[in-house]
């Protein structure tokens, strides 16, 4: 079983993208388990103080390493993490790649940030890795974290219900996913392609194909390499 553990100071954010849908049935299939941990159990002082003014003035308040670093080492008393990772805008932007290179891993903990930022030295100490879902700010990294919590738990072998629906994802070989049908075969006089209907599947996996590629090189050139 895969076991991500994530730190976030609104845990209320993430409780429904965690409660419903492929990640619910990755956990009752007892292929993973997603656990959400408040910070501000670990703040400190009688307000649980998680924040305070950054040095050297500015705005914006940072979240203070102490709180952090005490619920990182109640964690890891716990069991050992493959990575560590922090989720903020200036990360590696989160990809196909690697996502199914997190899906292989065992113990995840993610991090969440907020305000303006978690101290430095956080970052040089705990964090591993560091993922960004896109060049945009958000208010916190907890919808980050259900991104990528969902973008890799999909790929634990047995949640989905056909193993090859991953594996025929847009960006799983480099290409945007073919257009894609269901019934009726006729509506209005919008047909599905004849291909499609005609029971020769080499013939329609070629065309799915040509389809990937056309797609990509309208949508998508960028992932088309040059060679």
């Amino acid at each position: 079983m895969m076991h991500i553990d994530v730190i976030s100071v609104m845990p209320e954010l993430l409780e429904g993208p965690f409660a419903h849908s492929i990640l619910k049935r990755a956990a009752d299939k007892g292929l993973l388990q997603v656990e959400v941990h408040n910070l501000r159990d670990y703040g400190l002082g009688k307000h649980r103080q998680l924040d305070d003014y950054q040095y050297g003035g500015g705005a914006g308040m940072v979240m203070m390493i102490e709180p952090i670093a005490k619920c990182i080492a109640d964690l890891q008393a716990k069991r050992t993490y493959d990575e560590i990772i922090y989720m903020t805008p200036d990360g590696e932007t989160l990809d196909q790649g690697i996502a199914n290179q997190l899906s292989l891993k065992g113990n995840l903990l993610v991090l969440c940030g907020h305000y303006k930022g978690i101290d430095e030295r956080v970052r040089q100490l705990y964090v591993t890795r560091e993922i960004s879902i896109g060049d945009y700010v958000l208010s916190g990294g907890e919808l980050a974290a259900a991104v990528l919590v969902d973008s890799i738990g999909r790929l634990i072998p047995g949640v989905l219900g056909d193993e090859s629906s991953a594996l025929t994802d847009s960006f799983q070989d480099g290409l945007l996913a073919p257009p894609v049908y269901t019934r009726p075969a006729d509506y209005d006089g919008h047909k599905v392609p004849d291909i499609l209907l005609s029971g020769n599947f080499p013939k329609i996996e070629e065309w799915r194909y040509e389809q990937s590629l056309k797609r990509t090189k309208e949508r998508r050139p960028d992932l088309l390499s040059e060679d």
